[in-house]
């Protein structure tokens, strides 16, 4: 039995390559979408069965008793395709893949524009990210579908602060009435789409950000104190950031560790959690300003508002107003196996850390921080110390 995986490109006849138009002219039995089914062309006169899930399909294959099926798939075999599970199931099969035109394709042909270069996503039946797709600092391409429409993207891009981000619509892309809406994506959140609809953002503004230990100028300052180039630092290696982390910044100040840490975490989501309003303006008005886009103000005391926060992989407290040790219970019992780190500037925060983390079964490990930087007078340079800090950390590989 010779099988063929078949694309229908965009689904109309203008769409369909030569090479599938052959083989589902030939076919004796051609499965798919009902969708899919309906928009075949006369001359396709094999019998046709519904069916989307691989499971399905094989079992029709199996009991078909022809010698030639086709089983047809919307824009491109290669690309977010069934084809790629139902190819794991097919052996003892003679199997052959056609490729077809995407839908990629279509928007980037419809644009005058090529593609390449951007960060293809998919958030057809699967949860997306909009926020760290467009992270990646590319044009992002959206499949869309379920409940990820391009207003429920628009809408998630909005909330994390990215309303003003250009995006462009293409609904029923090939199809009579295909339509392309370009907008913001506040203004599109507030829209209805096609359900056959993609969704393309345009770049996010460029980063000028390189590496752990941001200069301090970077950061809006206010009355809220602020974390030192050289202490974040060292907080980002003692806590060992990888790029899908949970993290909670508890105290997050200016926010100033709470953006260092959402760019470490790129692929993850940071949460800064600090009771002052003051600092809570702050912390949103850095995030803008630097770009991290991953990160969520909670404004609030800990540990109440920790309380419903998704578990994390590792904690930054720089403080608790007197609620260190809950703040640590809480962060053990989402996840034992937590990374966190403690900073304290006097001596008595020091001796509580260390005295909490030997409580609830951490092997705490002390660092202390001394900066000195040069500052000039007359023709001279001479060293000037900032505090000494203290980091102290449990669970971490020291």
């Amino acid at each position: 039995m010779q099988v063929i995986l078949t694309a229908l490109g965009g689904g109309t006849v203008e769409t369909i390559t030569a090479e599938c138009m052959s083989a589902l002219q030939q076919a004796d039995l051609i499965i798919g979408a009902k969708r899919l089914l309906e928009h075949l062309p006369e001359s396709c006169t094999g019998n046709r069965k519904a069916a989307v899930k691989a499971e399905e399909i094989l079992e029709i294959i199996k009991d078909s008793g022809v010698e030639y099926v086709c089983v047809i798939f919307s824009g491109d075999t290669g690309f977010y395709s069934g084809t790629k599970k139902l190819l794991t199931m097919l052996d003892g099969f003679s199997v052959k893949v056609l490729p077809g035109i995407s839908s990629v394709q279509l928007l980037a042909a419809r644009l005058g524009r090529p593609w390449q270069e951007w960060h293809l996503v998919s958030a057809h039946g699967v949860d997306c990210n909009a926020i760290h797709a467009v992270m990646e600092g590319k044009e992002a391409f959206f499949l869309t579908g379920g409940t990820w429409t391009p207003a429920a993207i628009c809408r998630q891009l909005t909330e994390a602060g990215l309303g003003g981000l250009q995006v462009i619509v293409g609904e029923n892309l090939s199809y009579p009435d295909e339509k392309i809406t370009c907008g913001t994506a506040e203004a599109l959140a507030k829209k209805e789409f096609a359900t056959l609809s993609v969704l393309l953002t345009e770049k996010i503004p460029e980063r000028k950000v390189r590496g752990a230990g941001l200069p301090d100028d970077m950061f809006i300052r206010g009355n809220v104190p602020m974390t030192k180039r050289e202490v974040r630092a060292n907080i980002l290696a003692k806590l060992a950031v990888q790029p899908e982390d949970i993290i909670w910044d508890v105290g997050a100040g200016t926010g100033s560790v709470s953006v260092e840490l959402a760019l470490a975490a790129s692929r993850g989501w940071v949460y800064a959690v600090e009771y002052n309003p003051e600092g809570c303006d702050l912390i949103q008005k850095n995030k803008e300003k630097i770009g991290a886009w991953n990160l969520s103000v909670i404004e609030g005391k800990a540990p109440q508002a920790l309380i419903d926060l998704p578990i994390p992989q590792a904690v930054f407290i720089g403080g608790t107003k007197g609620e260190m040790d809950t703040v640590i219970k809480l962060a053990l019992e989402k996840n034992p196996a937590v990374r966190i780190c403690i900073s304290a500037i006097a001596v008595e925060t020091l001796t509580a850390a260390v005295e909490t983390l030997k409580k609830y079964g951490m092997e705490p490990y002390v660092t202390q921080i001394s900066v000195s930087k040069t500052k000039a007078i007359g023709d001279l340079h001479l060293l000037m110390a900032n505090n000494p800090v203290f980091l102290i950390t449990g669970g971490c590989h020291e």
